[in-house]
């Protein structure tokens, strides 16, 4: 694998895998990678030639209240991950190289209405962050797919309205939710999870999947979220959020909607769980 920290190093591989004709898959992150993560690069190999792959945590997609500098950062075992997975790229880029002028002056990208509401009520900004580094980091690497997992069911809509929005030639692959033996999905925030806690917090995607089945049968859908909150909060969590909405606009569901997703998030001691599931009717 190679790694490379600077711009103008990244470009000069992946021109040089283009005038080979090779197609070129991206796996951006911020590292401390888990199963989920290495799922998105193995499948980027199914779709390219080549897999890139980068780590930055992303300052613009962090809120007022939210510590970046306590955020988990594994570097030598993430990179000996991503070699385990085959990945041909590592771009390990400076705050300073993505935003040179600084936060306040850098050009922003904002993704209306899939961006409003849930995670994006419950942090402020944290889309147009997203956003805005995924664009920034598409221009430099010039993929022509890119993997991101579906646990951030919210962030993926969000990104492929951008794509669309702004005529970019990429392919984006949502993948499938990596899951621990007790149904936890995957992420970076189950580090910050004591014992206890991690007995209690797969309790979030038990109460989403019962929501799930009653929603086939019951369209009282403003009771069974009452009900689902109520069962997550005595399970010992405190409920963020947890709705039902249509799969593809992320608007509150209606009876007749036949493509719907569960988006919930839950903080269970300093963890922020989020978590959702795709129902079709």
């Amino acid at each position: 694998m190679k790694i490379v920290n600077e711009i103008i190093e990244l470009r000069q591989q992946v021109s040089e895998w283009r005038k080979q004709g090779l197609k070129i898959a991206f796996v951006p992150t911020m590292g401390n990678l888990h199963a989920g993560h290495i799922a998105l690069v193995t499948e980027a190999h199914r779709h390219a030639d080549k897999v890139v792959a980068s780590i930055f945590v992303n300052p613009m997609q962090f809120g007022a209240n939210e510590d970046i500098d306590n955020y988990p950062r594994t570097l030598d075992n993430d990179q000996q991950q991503l070699v385990s997975a085959n990945t041909d790229l590592l771009f390990i880029p400076s705050a300073q190289m993505i935003y040179p002028k600084g936060l306040d002056k850098q050009t922003y990208v904002d993704v209306p209405n899939v961006s409003v509401g849930y995670c994006g009520e419950s942090r402020p900004g944290h889309f147009r962050g997203v956003a805005t580094v995924v664009c920034k980091l598409f221009n430099l690497v010039q993929p022509d797919i890119a993997c991101f997992g579906l646990k951030d069911y919210q962030q993926v809509q969000v990104i492929k309205t951008m794509v669309e929005d702004l005529s970019m030639a990429i392919d984006i692959i949502a993948v499938d939710t990596v899951r621990e033996k007790s149904g936890l999905a995957m992420s970076s925030r189950n580090g910050y999870l004591t014992p206890e806690q991690l007995a209690i917090a797969p309790a979030l995607a038990k109460n989403i999947q019962w929501l799930a089945q009653q929603i086939k049968s019951d369209h009282d859908f403003s009771g069974l979220i009452k009900q689902a909150t109520h069962l997550i909060n005595n399970a010992g969590m405190k409920t963020d959020y947890i709705d039902i909405c249509h799969a593809r606009t992320l608007q509150p569901a209606n009876k007749d909607d036949k493509e719907l997703v569960i988006l919930a998030a839950a903080h269970c001691g300093k963890a922020r769980l989020i978590d959702n599931l795709q129902v079709f009717l």
